[in-house]
């Protein structure tokens, strides 16, 4: 078999490959877990020979040793992090993306892939009450939006009022550490600012921060969180957005995991202000049910964007030329899979009503496992859950207690929980952004801590 030619010895690949494919949609998600190096060595040993495995023992090492040495992120008792849970219409057409060999960096590589994604965008940007001209294009993820919409910020600063002695950016000490890891690299720095009793940045205090700067600093961005990571809360957004517009300062959303909320009725109104924004990002990879990597960056005002990330190059310059909607032109990056494919399918294929069922479906699910919470007497219920994020405590329990029964949910294989830290305290954090977690889940998950 050459490695380009598609012969006999393809097709059975071909056709091995669908069948584990089509079998690992189909099924019931296995949650599996991590292995050490030397067990991964015992079993597989060296998988990178000279003449090649072959098809049919490069599948059977991944599918015997390799994936399950994974953990399913779309398995319902994942409960850690941020899971994420695709369609399967969506995974589905992940395999379409792979095969067709799109580039997505520019209109011309992938006109046809762009336009579809760009409807994508259009949805969450008229859910966020955007207007019409806003834009952007999909990125890798949360990280990666949080840094490029940060970078059109101070490259906006820069070119209205120069370079001050240092730039800074406001958040809550709340905020996702990708914005304070975005800062390191841009060199500028981070000013926090206090939280309310509901754990929300307000705008007062972001006001207090920007004039309590140091001197010869100035604030280019305020970022506000729309469902941290940690709790699930939403900052006042329409009060952090008046403060920033007041300084000056660009108005960032974070809602990498959260913004996703915005297609619920029963919590859109906690999202009030998030139209003031002049960038947001949230990853669809996360609770809008695509596969990763897929996060959507969207702009206010994509010419702002496009100032800061056009890159020029001999190579480059026709295409900059066309006045296209090129997606290199949104995000710190220039080659780039058309991501963005198969949360477009989904929505295509399924309509965007349910995506609003299955997100109050989740939203439903969180709340009634706080309400298991509250009724035993040995947890204790941190916060009634503004999203679907269960954070709580296990009476009495040290660090350690909670590292062990963690560690021992896993290799039961019964579910997924990493321990977490609120004030400075251990606890437990339980994310739902799965349809297929029910409340049963989350009960099985509780029994194991009477």
């Amino acid at each position: 078999m050459g490695m380009h030619e598609y012969d006999e010895t393809t097709d059975d690949l071909a056709w091995a490959v669908f069948r584990y494919a089509l079998n690992r949609i189909r099924m019931d998600p296995p949650l599996d877990g991590p292995l050490t190096v030397e067990q991964l060595r015992d079993a597989v040993g060296q998988t990178i020979t000279r003449d090649g495995l072959g098809g049919d023992e490069a599948l059977a090492v991944f599918a015997d040793h390799l994936a399950p040495a994974c953990i399913s992120a779309d398995h319902p008792r994942y409960l850690a992090f941020v899971p994420g849970a695709p369609s399967e219409a969506a995974a589905l057409f992940d395999l379409v993306v792979g095969a067709s060999s799109f580039c997505g960096t520019s209109w011309l590589d992938a006109s046809g892939a762009v336009y579809a994604e760009n409807q994508a965008l259009r949805w969450i940007s008229d859910l966020a009450g955007m207007p019409s001209e806003a834009g952007g294009c999909f990125v890798s993820g949360g990280t990666m939006g949080n840094l490029s919409a940060l970078v059109a910020a101070r490259d906006q600063a820069g070119r209205r009022s120069g370079r001050p002695q240092r730039w800074a950016v406001v958040v809550a000490d709340s905020a996702h550490s990708s914005v304070a890891s975005a800062a390191g690299v841009m060199d500028v720095d981070v000013l926090e600012a206090g939280t309310d009793d509901r754990r929300r940045l307000r705008g007062a205090a972001v006001s207090e921060a920007i004039e309590g700067r140091p001197a010869g600093t100035e604030v280019f961005a305020v970022v506000a969180t729309a469902g941290t990571t940690n709790l699930g809360v939403v900052d006042a957004l329409d009060e952090v957005g008046e403060a920033a517009a007041a300084a000056g300062a660009w108005f960032h959303v974070d809602g990498a995991y959260g913004c996703a909320a915005l297609a619920a009725p029963s919590v859109r109104d906690l999202f009030d202000g998030i139209e003031r924004a002049d960038s947001l990002v949230v990853d669809p990879h996360k609770w809008l049910f695509a596969p990763f990597d897929c996060a959507a960056l969207i702009y206010r005002d994509p010419a702002v964007a496009r100032a800061a990330h056009t890159q020029h190059a001999g190579y480059l310059d026709p295409i900059n030329e066309r006045g296209d909607w090129n997606p290199s032109d949104y995000a710190q990056m220039l080659t780039r899979r058309a991501r963005g494919l198969p949360f477009w399918f989904s929505l295509a294929v399924h309509g965007t009503e349910a995506y609003t069922e299955a997100v109050e479906m989740t939203l439903e699910v969180a709340r009634r496992g706080a309400d298991l919470i509250e009724a035993a007497p040995h947890l204790d219920l941190i916060m009634v859950p503004t999203l679907s994020v269960l954070a709580f405590r296990r009476i009495g329990w040290s660090a350690g207690e909670y590292a062990a029964w963690s560690e021992q949910l896993m290799a039961e294989g019964t579910a997924l929980v990493m321990p977490t830290s609120v004030d400075g305290e251990p606890a437990l954090r339980l994310c739902i952004v799965n349809p297929r977690t029910t409340v049963d889940d989350l009960a099985v998950v509780l029994d194991t801590l009477s």
